[in-house]
């Protein structure tokens, strides 16, 4: 997911820049609900009544209005538009807003409030439909009175539109009360539900946006076919002005639907992207109340659960090492070991009971975290596994569990930049680094419940008793000169012999090495 995509995700939590951020303050909210909802309601119930028009004048197959009809249309219509559109636009959206004050106001909502903001766009759609049904009465009634014969095709262009207008609203009026939507929906985990589902939304949408004008458009095919002073020229017109109507409103609705669908997977789809490329600190904004919403939902309790299992990940990863941890995370662990050719690192304080009473506990934390922060640093950039911590002393392996092809040097290496860089960095102590290669046991020892994977081998008791020897040892390095045979040269150049030595435990000496210099 680039930076842009993930920037319009955050401009745009709700599916479109027209509804802000999610953060916005209450007062902001408002304001942009008020406007959004009472300038769309408003352009949808003129188009409509536009539409009406068009569908009197030159779609219906009946005679053309006479002079009292073009006199009483001339009054009622610009004062019923006038009325539906203050009761309609102003009224319904101020109205719906009160319901919704709880949201307005930043407090969470009670059940009932919850539900009723949910059924906000419903109930405002059935005031839509509720003024177009006065319109039918209003109309019909006056038809009858002034023009009898244009009855029944008034009302019939009038509840045609009234349905398309009213299902035009719905979907409005759910796109623009999205942030509320969110709010009431915000911690109703898997229980989310709505007024409709997608599939029952989709019907209802086709029927109204595409059925019901495919319906008008037989009503006057038939009529025309029972009339025989309908001429070609006007079966045309009608046909035509009944195709535009189709193509026009049923796109609107088309577009809607689709949007009001595309929005949250479109939503769920971006957080996806950002989890793909390791990113599980994101969380999407449910503000659907269909299954679209649960699909919203579920994507939440996966990105939560997936952060949980990164945070248990990267803890025992801290304990056991990474290697072991995903090795863990991929079924791999045992109980049990195998025999491994490994080079050994151990490295322990010197004089670190006389540091440790002449100072505080803070400060003796503080010193040897710092020494242990440059073990872990160098054992990690050559390809080794710090096994364990024992008190001021620390244990690493090269060769387990993980495979390295070249081990011995990498425990040089190692072992001369640790050596380094304890001079330096933690310079008010000193520390014997012992380094040895050979067989040993590696695996997991413990229980079931329990384990712990460790090294058990000559080389370890090896690496060990090297490490006292250094401490003697100008540079405070003393290494099997087995590790230094095995290292390539390069690294081997480093290193210059320092005789033989019985180790304690073993019988025939062993030969070591120091720096050189």
């Amino acid at each position: 997911m680039s930076a842009g995509d993930r920037s319009q995700q955050q401009r745009a939590p709700f599916g479109s820049v027209l509804l802000g951020p999610e953060d916005q303050s209450p007062k902001r909210l408002r304001v942009r609900i008020q406007l959004l909802l009472t300038a769309l309601l408003i352009t949808t119930h003129l188009v409509g009544a536009g539409v009406v028009f068009v569908i009197s004048v030159f779609v219906l197959p009946t005679q053309a209005l006479n002079h009292a009809s073009m006199i009483s249309l001339a009054i009622t219509v610009p004062t019923y538009v006038a009325a539906a559109v203050l009761v309609g636009g102003f009224w319904g959206t101020l109205s719906s807003l009160r319901g919704l004050r709880w949201a307005l106001e930043g407090r969470d909502p009670t059940p009932a409030e919850r539900r009723r903001a949910l059924r906000t766009p419903l109930r405002l759609t059935l005031i839509q439909g509720g003024l177009w049904f006065v319109a039918f009465v209003i109309f019909s009634v006056q038809a009858l009175i002034v023009q009898p014969d244009r009855a029944m095709g008034t009302g019939f262009a009038i509840v045609i539109s009234g349905l398309v207008v009213s299902t035009i609203a719905y979907l409005q009026a759910e796109f623009v009360l999205r942030p509320i939507a969110a709010r009431a929906l915000s911690g109703r985990g898997r229980s989310r539900r709505g007024v409709t589902g997608v599939q029952a939304r989709m019907l209802l949408f086709w029927g109204i946006g595409t059925a019901a004008p495919i319906v008008g458009l037989a009503v006057a095919a038939m009529v025309a076919l029972t009339s025989a002073e309908m001429s070609k020229n006007r079966l045309a017109i009608i046909a035509l002005a009944l195709c535009g109507v189709v193509l026009v409103f049923g796109l609107m609705v088309t577009v809607l639907n689709a949007r009001s669908v595309v929005a949250p997977i479109a939503s769920v789809r971006n957080a996806l992207d950002r989890v793909r490329t390791g990113d599980f600190d994101v969380e999407v904004t449910v503000f659907d109340g269909t299954e679209l919403g649960l699909l919203q939902a579920g994507f939440n309790d996966m990105a939560r659960g997936l952060r949980e299992r990164e945070a248990i990940r990267d803890m025992f990863g801290r304990h056991v090492g990474k290697e072991v941890a995903d090795a863990a995370a991929h079924g791999e662990v045992v109980l049990g070991g195998e025999t491994r050719v490994v080079s050994v690192l151990f490295i322990d304080l010197i004089g670190s009971t006389t540091y440790a009473t002449e100072r505080s506990p803070i400060e003796v934390v503080a010193t040897l975290n710092r020494f242990l922060a440059v073990v872990v640093e160098e054992v990690d950039a050559q390809g080794g596994f710090v096994n364990k911590f024992i008190g001021d002393a620390a244990l690493a392996i090269f060769g387990a569990p993980v495979e390295h092809p070249d081990h011995p040097t990498a425990a040089l290496v190692a072992a001369r930049r640790i050596a380094t860089r304890l001079r330096t960095e933690v310079a008010e102590i000193e520390a014997g680094i012992g380094v040895a290669t050979g067989e040993a046991v590696a695996g997991n020892i413990g229980d079931e419940s329990r384990f712990e994977y460790t090294v058990i081998g000559d080389s370890v008791n090896s690496a060990a008793r090297l490490c006292d020897l250094a401490k003697a040892v100008p540079g405070h390095v003393s290494v099997a000169a087995e590790t230094v045979r095995l290292a390539d040269a390069e690294e081997a150049s480093s290193w210059v012999p320092d005789g033989e030595v019985v180790l304690r435990g073993r019988a025939e000496p062993t030969a070591t090495a120091r720096l050189r210099g």
